[in-house]
């Protein structure tokens, strides 16, 4: 049974009974995604992605079946240095447009415990997409005290090569491993 919930929770699902898939939509208020990356051996540097879009269907019959999007701007990028954003915008990262969009969508859940699971799925980034997994943890799945809704959430992590999306500028020196830790919650559509 535990297997089941953290399925449902890793593809955000609820705790109706079994039924046809049911769709959740991300909280984009209370959903971050955190990147880190070695600065030439002096120091971690740090970016963000927030407010961000999603949704989940979740087949609590077959979670196998389920699937999870997310997408958002490229531009969203927070790093809290306003030259360090204009340079990953500029020819020597992205190069991005005000409407290029990263995206992730899922293509398959594997449940490896009563708490965790590899998410994996097709990651379009820098217009390169390339299969990634997501070592995801349940955090916690129920009834939204204030919204009174079926609500879950789950921590997921990755390392990705910036050289495998044409970014690997600077490499070795800024590392090319960029290690991405993922917080999300998400509520039963109405």
């Amino acid at each position: 049974m535990k297997s089941v919930l953290f399925a449902a929770a890793v593809a955000l699902a609820g705790t109706s009974a079994y039924a046809a898939p049911e769709k959740y939509m991300l909280d984009a208020s209370h959903s971050q995604i955190v990147f880190t990356y070695d600065h030439i051996g002096f120091s971690t540097t740090y970016g963000m992605f927030s407010g961000f879009e999603g949704e989940i269907m979740f087949d609590q019959e077959d979670p196998s079946a389920s699937s999870v999007t997310v997408s958002m701007p490229a531009k969203s990028m927070i790093t809290g240095w306003e030259q360090r954003l204009g340079h990953f915008m500029s020819p020597d990262f992205f190069d991005a447009s005000d409407d290029e969009m990263i995206s992730f969508t899922s293509t398959g859940i594997e449940v490896t415990g009563d708490s965790t699971a590899k998410i994996t799925g097709d990651l379009t980034l820098n217009d390169v997409t390339k299969s990634v997994v997501l070592d995801a943890v349940l955090n916690k799945v129920g009834q939204h005290p204030m919204a009174g809704k079926a609500w879950a959430g789950f921590d997921a992590t990755t390392t990705l090569l910036r050289s495998d999306y044409g970014l690997g500028a600077f490499a070795p020196a800024v590392s090319d491993e960029v290690k991405v830790m993922i917080s999300i919650e998400a509520a039963k559509a109405e």
